[in-house]
């Protein structure tokens, strides 16, 4: 009669080992590209910011200009007309 014996052996411990090896390392490696895409939202986020703060001011600057020149356009030096 041969059953199934009571303790493992030597290569199925191996085998448990490298699954558990394995699965550990998975969850390292998942951990690190969570951390690392949260890392690049964050920056895409800062840079996001940035660009928008730059062109709302070059919004503003061009308002701004086209203000004054419609200022200079209004305030122009008439010429004296000289009756004769």
């Amino acid at each position: 009669m041969t059953g199934k014996k009571s303790e493992p052996s030597p290569e199925s411990i191996a085998r448990a080992n490298r699954q558990r090896l394995a699965f550990e390392e998975g969850v390292r490696a998942m951990a690190d590209v969570e951390r690392e895409a949260a890392a690049v939202r964050k920056n895409m986020e800062r840079l996001r910011a940035l660009r928008e703060a730059k062109e709302a001011e070059k919004e503003a600057e061009a308002v701004k200009t086209d203000a004054d020149s419609d200022k200079a356009a209004t305030k122009t030096k008439r010429k004296k007309r000289v009756s004769k």
